[in-house]
């Protein structure tokens, strides 16, 4: 039990109030619309911009090796781009051939799909019937001849004869030449004059790498130019890594699509192969999207079913195996943004700036978790997009006392231990959670009740512990610490011996039939005991017989009383030392 504040000399406890909210809050709310207005209403000039920077990132390893092969640097950018071109157009050509083809087969397709709907039709209606005589329904036969047989018979009205429709006939005015040429050169000008800003842009980013890197840390950064150039490498590098293996591994799905819709007999499978491939850099919903047409093929091809059956298994083990395989395997590990934060930045994108958007939105959110990782102003989009843990271990454990779910806090300790030892979970984790919940109960955050919770959760996670080894889970070694401490030990035989009888005798391999146990004495603080707790447990588990003494044991009128006996070691637990120590 501890004494209240006032008796050991402290200060009242005092919860500070919330703070106003500043005017600092209202400026970044305002920078962050004045940010959405632009980037959606220069949609048109930054949409471009982004793509070049995209190709530039896809180019910059050819431009590299055109280089190292003495072609000089404005060489190897023009053919690194040209090539680009080569291939952009190869690919629009033998999309619109293909479609070409296909839209000749179209109405003998829609009668195929006609004719299984009208199967399915009538397979579901007989169904519906069968369900419905089985309820045992069946229609009233005198019902039925009373609609029929009718007392009065009903009068009709002679018509008037039939009246003619009066045609309407709507003439449209003769479009002018300008008209003309204005309806069918527009729809072709606005892509291929985005595609030309596009490769004009990357150009010059190619040709000028080294110079935009220069003006962006003078613009940015030229005051800490350690901390700007390693963030700058750090969105180069997670950024060059993203595009390029999400560049092979989707050129990959596609070529073995492909390769499959061939095998299988599903028309222009090359067109569909291209489509997989470019879909898939949507994130989620990009590969079940572009399985959509191939399938509606497959099942207007095949009067049957197999051909839908083998389509959509194509796609479903290419999609696991590239997802769940191939893609963990050639990042390494993650890219650094939250499943989360991939949904919804797909979102925010896709609104701002359309289909382009959505295939942007992971590279362009990487930037900003980039940013907010080595930026002190924008960390909080690191810790909304990022996918780093939010808080650390201890804040965690005590988030989770807070919660008085014991269930979690349990949960929580099974996964830390997987990689550490019980008593290093102790001393790094759980202390120190403790820690910060007796620093709360001092300057009053913490009522009794969340207290007395705290303190059945911790209590709780003890009991739960107590069949736990104090082993390192990888080697079953020592633990060290960062300061060169032991944080776990195998057995009592691997604690260090000084010289000195009391000391030697706690080592139970001795055989001496000296004393082995060890008095632990909780401090005067609320969570002492619990601390107190966990030493005797770990002690136990190194084969000593330890005891757990409270704080009131140890008072002045009852110091007298104390059993003592058998007792080598005397241990005192605080986790929070203020004020005047004097009764320590």
């Amino acid at each position: 039990m501890s004494d209240p504040p006032s008796l050991l000399g402290l200060r009242p406890a005092q919860v500070s109030p919330p703070e106003a909210p500043a005017l600092r809050g209202l400026l970044t709310v305002v920078v962050a619309v004045v940010v959405v207005a632009a980037l959606y209403l220069g949609r048109s000039v930054l949409i471009p911009i982004a793509l070049a920077m995209l190709l530039s990132f896809l180019l910059a390893p050819l431009v590299n090796l055109l280089r190292r092969m003495y072609l000089g640097r404005v060489l190897s950018v023009l053919l690194a781009v040209l090539l680009a071109l080569t291939v952009i157009l190869a690919l629009g050509g033998l999309i619109g051939t293909q479609l070409a083809a296909l839209a000749e087969e179209v109405p003998r397709y829609a009668l195929t799909i006609q004719q299984k709907v009208d199967t399915l039709q009538q397979f579901l209606a007989s169904r519906v019937s069968r369900l419905t005589q089985g309820l045992g329904h069946k229609p009233d036969p005198g019902a039925v001849t009373a609609r029929t047989k009718p007392d009065a018979p009903l009068t009709e009205k002679p018509s008037a004869g039939p009246q003619k429709p009066v045609q309407v006939e709507v003439l449209q005015p003769d479009l002018t030449a300008i008209q003309l040429a204005r309806r069918i050169v527009t729809p072709v000008v606005e892509p291929l004059s985005t595609t030309a800003i596009v490769l004009i842009v990357s150009i010059f980013i190619l040709l000028q790498r080294e110079d935009l890197r220069d003006r962006m840390i003078r613009l940015f950064g030229s005051s800490d130019l350690h901390r700007t150039t390693v963030a700058m490498n750090d969105a180069t590098r997670r950024l060059s890594r993203y595009i390029l293996t999400q560049f092979a591994v989707n050129t990959s799905f596609g070529m073995v699509i492909a390769a499959g819709l061939a095998s299988i007999g599903i028309p222009s499978p090359v067109m569909w192969g291209i489509f997989g491939a470019l879909l898939r850099f949507v994130p989620y919903i990009g590969a079940p999207a572009s399985s959509l047409v191939p399938l509606t093929l497959a099942a207007a091809i095949d009067p049957g079913w197999s051909l839908l059956l083998w389509t959509a298994t194509l796609y479903v083990v290419v999609e696991l195996v590239m997802g769940q395989v191939v893609e963990p395997l050639l990042y390494g590990r993650s890219t650094g943004l939250s499943p989360f934060a991939v949904v919804v930045s797909a979102t925010i994108w896709t609104w701002l700036w359309g289909p382009i958007g959505l295939i942007l939105s992971t590279p362009l959110t990487l930037c900003l978790v980039v940013l907010g990782r080595h930026v002190a102003q924008l960390e909080f989009l690191e810790v909304l997009l990022g996918d780093r843990p939010a808080l650390t271990p201890v804040e965690s454990f005590y988030q989770r006392m807070l919660a008085g779910d014991p269930d979690e806090v349990h949960d929580h300790a099974e996964i830390l231990l997987k990689e550490r030892s019980l008593s290093s979970y102790y001393d790094e984790v759980a202390v120190n959670g403790l820690r910060l919940a007796a620093i709360d109960t001092e300057r009053g955050a913490l009522a009794p009740g969340h207290l007395e919770r705290i303190k059945v959760c911790i209590q709780s996670l003890i009991e739960d512990l107590k069949d736990y080894e104090d082993i390192q889970p990888s080697t079953g070694a020592t633990e060290k610490a960062a300061d060169g401490q032991t944080l776990g030990v195998q057995d009592a035989s691997d604690l260090p011996a000084p010289d000195g009888p009391a000391v030697r005798s706690l080592n139970p391999a001795t055989g001496s039939g000296g004393a082995t146990g060890v008095l632990c004495i909780a401090g005067r603080g609320p969570l002492d005991e619990e601390a107190s707790a966990m030493l005797a447990q770990l002690l136990a588990k190194q084969g000593l017989a330890p005891r757990i003494v409270p704080n009131t044991a140890t008072a002045r009128t009852a110091i007298g009383t104390l059993d003592v006996s058998g007792a080598a070691m005397v241990c005192i637990t605080y986790l929070e030392l203020s004020g005047n120590p004097s009764h320590l």
